[in-house]
């Protein structure tokens, strides 16, 4: 399994505040981001799986709507999600 709870509890303390502060934007963006690369890979591989391209779109979706939020209420933690997950702008 690619995303184990070892995993998601170092995520959750590199971009929250801490491993308890699951429901942060920046540790959302985080793991959507790190689901997204693990999903971008598989379908690298297997072109003509449309339900896994289906679901990163809308993980990409939902990414992009956390992001709008941060950027709404806090362009400064935006600014740093943005750059510290190495995300375009």
């Amino acid at each position: 399994m690619y995303l184990d709870k070892a995993k998601k509890e170092e995520i959750f303390s590199e971009y929250g505040k801490d491993v308890k502060n699951t429901g942060s934007a920046e540790s959302q963006i985080a793991l959507f981001t790190y689901r997204i690369k693990h999903l971008t890979e598989h379908v690298k591989e297997n072109h003509k799986d449309f339900v896994t391209t289906r679901s990163l779109t809308k993980l990409v979706g939902k990414r992009r709507a956390l992001l709008n939020y941060l950027h709404d209420r806090d362009i400064e933690r935006y600014r740093t999600v943005i750059k510290a997950l190495g995300l375009r702008k």
